[in-house]
């Protein structure tokens, strides 16, 4: 597992679904927070380790590990934020880690 390619595979995916988001609806004004959590057998084992080479830290949510910046985008739309959060997300998944979308309004 290149753990590196994943990381910028999933940041260009964030990245892109942000900036696609915004060009097809503009800075909704919703403020909020988004964030991938995934969920590992232990946040000592071999798989966190991984994720956190990746940037993630360990949740307060037991066997969670979860990165609130997952793109590029640095403003308050919560919607925004979801897509990218989303788009990376789903390349984690892709590569089998247990990774959600997490948000909450601000």
């Amino acid at each position: 597992m290149d753990i590196q390619a994943i990381k910028n595979e999933a940041q260009t995916a964030a990245i892109t679904a942000e900036q696609a988001f915004i060009a097809q609806h503009g800075e909704m004004a919703y403020c909020g927070f988004a964030w991938v959590d995934v969920f590992v057998e232990r946040t000592n084992s071999k798989e966190a380790k991984a994720l956190a080479e990746m940037g993630f830290k360990k949740s307060y949510r037991p066997k969670t590990m979860n990165l609130w910046t997952c793109g590029s985008y640095h403003g308050q739309s919560m919607d925004v934020k979801e897509a990218g959060a989303r788009a990376y997300a789903d390349v984690l998944t892709k590569h089998g880690f247990r990774a959600y979308m997490g948000s909450r309004a601000d």
